[in-house]
Order: C-alpha cells, then structure tokens, then sequence
C-alpha cells in the first residue's frame, strides 16, 4: 500500500531539516524522505565545521544572520547542546572591502573592529595582513551534523517521520496532491511536498512535475565538487585563539576555520572558494581531491598562514550548488515548494530558511522575492 503524509519534506540536510523541524513544530503531519542518512556525508551537510559570521555586504543578509541566530540558540536550548562555537571572524584582502562590510555591521548593530595590518598581525600572529582587518567577535563554527540531527530530533518529537534510505526518482501530480517514487518503485503521497536536495536537484527539476513556465524562470543551478584540507597548527597552544577568516584576492579567494571534529581539534580547515569542478549534480561526484587545488591551497597556507604547518594531514571533498547571485531559492508553485541552493553560505541561515519554506509551504507568510524568481518570472508575462 502507499503511505501518505499532508507535508513531505524530500532531504534531510541542514535546509531540509530545518523545514520539517518548523512544519512539525507548527503541527502539520510531516514525513521526511531521505535518500541516504540526515547529513549524509556525500552531501552539503556533514560534518562539525561551517562557518557562522555576520559580516556582508548585502544589508539584507547581515539583518537574516541575526534573526536566524536567536532561532540557533532557540534550537541548542530545546536540544540542550551547543550548536555554534563562538570563535570570531576576519575580513581582509584586497577583494573583500573591510571597510564596506564595517559599514553593514555598523548599520545593524552589529559589534566589531577595523584594524591595520600591522595591528591584525600583532593579535593573530598566525595569519599574515596585508590590507585592513575586519574582526567581528559574534562569528562562530557551527557543527552541521549535530544540528541536522537536532532538528530531525525535534522534527520527530512533534510527530514527524522519517524515513531513511528513500532516493527520489520522480514526483507526479495527482488528483489530491502528489506521488512520489522511489529508485526502488516505492511510492508515498503527499498533499504538499519541500523539495531540498541541494546537489541533486539539477538532475530532479525534470522529473518534478513543474509548469513548464516556472521551470525556465529558476535561476541556472551549478554544483561543484569542493575540497578542504586540514592543516596542525604550529603551536597547538594556539588552537583556542584562531578565528575564522575570509581572505579575498585577486588571484585566490580563501576561508578557513577551526577544523573541530572533523579535523580531531588539531587544526585548520582551509578552502578555495568555488575552486572546484563544475559536475552535472551530486550523483557523478568522485570524491577524489583535485591536485591542481591542493597544489594552490597549499601554497596560499604556506605563504600566508605562517602559524599553519603546510602539509595537509587530511583531506575531504564537498559539494556546493550554487546560483548566479548567491541567492537562495525558495519558491513555490501548486502545492510543491523548491528550496535550494544555498550557495556556499546557507548553513548559517538554516534555521531561518526552514521558517521561511514552512511560511511559504502552507501558505502562512511570503517569503523575500529574491529567492522567488520562478514565480515572479511567471507573473511577469
């Protein structure tokens, strides 16, 4: 027999969750669809180091982190475990515009400090400055694999389901909602259904039963298969005083952050941004690091992060799908709500972008236009 659920939310990562945690919260009978695990590790949403931090140049995104931070620490009071390491956060390189983004911070009231290089280099002896510093003490690393497994948690003692290896081949509307199928031929409906597969969806927006007019007004989907490396701190004295940082220059862009579990506490997780392959979707990722990356992230840590040793001691791949603008989607036709991509910078906004498609998704509030693009497209013509 086929099963049925009034919302079905298909994927358990950080985006995922969070929709089911708030939809179940709210009391509406949820069921999640996962294809592997919550937080599976061949996914977006793994692992205990991403980074949480205020400073952007967009008004609106500084004004989202804070709203989302009260529901962050909503969520490790209810679940009784931290979620978020306060660490805090620099801004520097000739790309990043420090100043720009103190501006931001200062019109959102939002604590923090401009230093010179030389100022900068004296407090975190570890990195090296060449343009001005922006340090904001309110950033953090947030541990996505715990706070995927909290909402669930919190998903399930509101009465939702969850249901584990169940791979979305293909959704179908129906007369009362929709059917979903499974690779395997199982099938469940739905009255309402989140779609939040993050690197998988480029390969689903076909099978998704999607007006052909709101189809083409998504924005263009593009996954990357990224690597992180982890480098031991020279000193391991030093561990507690490294922040995360953002360096943007003109031949590299580069963050990094303390490496937490991931890493056995040992040292920093450094990253290119967006410096890995473009690959159709998440199903043809390899896994495999690509040398020429190591070979430029190596020499970034070598030449600019003296308290680093600069031989990785471990290595990993992750994927980001990403938009144009960096703007995330969370649109809604029918009774079927997209949510996804968050780019390379959503994790700190989950809890926020679950409220936002548990708004969208039963009609309760709209969400920003930005992340409508497929409907405002459509009511455009």
């Amino acid at each position: 027999m086929t099963d049925s659920s009034d919302y079905v939310v298909v994927g358990a990562g950080l985006a995922g969750a969070a929709s089911a945690w708030q939809l179940a919260a709210r009391g509406h009978q949820v069921t999640i669809l996962e294809r592997n695990v919550p937080a599976s590790h061949d996914a977006s949403s793994h692992g205990s180091a991403r980074i949480f931090r205020y400073a952007y140049a967009d008004h609106f995104y500084t004004h989202a982190v804070a709203e989302s931070k009260s529901l962050w620490d909503g969520l490790a009071e209810v679940a009784g475990t931290p979620l978020i390491t306060p660490s805090g956060a620099v801004d520097f390189g000739t790309e990043r515009h420090p100043q720009l983004l103190a501006s931001v911070l200062a019109d959102e009231g939002i604590e923090h400090e401009l230093l010179d290089a030389a100022a900068a280099r004296d407090r975190w002896p570890g990195l090296a400055f060449d343009t001005e510093v922006l340090w904001h003490p309110g950033a953090g690393v947030i541990d996505a694999e715990t706070a995927v497994n909290a909402m669930v948690d919190q998903a399930v003692k509101h009465g939702a389901r969850l249901l584990t290896g169940w791979p979305l081949r293909s959704l179908d509307k129906t007369a009362a909602g929709y059917r979903l199928t499974s690779s395997t031929g199982e099938t469940f409906d739905a009255g309402h259904v989140v779609i939040s597969t993050g690197g998988w969806l480029p390969e689903l927006l076909g099978k998704l039963a999607l007006p052909a007019g709101f189809l083409a007004g998504l924005p263009q989907i593009t996954v990357r298969q990224e690597q992180a490396f982890h480098f031991r701190y020279r000193d391991p004295e030093s561990a507690a005083n490294w922040p995360t940082f953002i360096n943007k220059r003109e031949d590299i862009q580069v963050y990094g952050l303390p490496g937490g579990r991931d890493a056995g506490f040992a040292g920093q997780k450094v990253a290119e941004y967006n410096g890995g392959k473009f690959i159709p979707s998440a199903a043809e990722q390899t896994g495999e690091v690509d040398p020429a990356n190591r070979t430029r992230v190596v020499d970034y840590v070598r030449r600019l992060l003296p308290g680093l040793d600069p031989e990785p001691y471990a290595e990993t791949t992750c994927l980001f799908t990403n938009t144009p603008t960096e703007d995330f989607i969370i649109d809604r036709v029918d009774g079927l709500t997209i949510l996804s991509p968050c780019s390379g910078h959503g994790a700190k906004f989950a809890p926020l972008i679950g409220q936002w498609a548990a708004d969208l998704a039963t009609g309760a509030a709209n969400v920003p236009l930005r992340f409508r693009t497929a409907t405002t497209a459509v009511s455009n013509r």
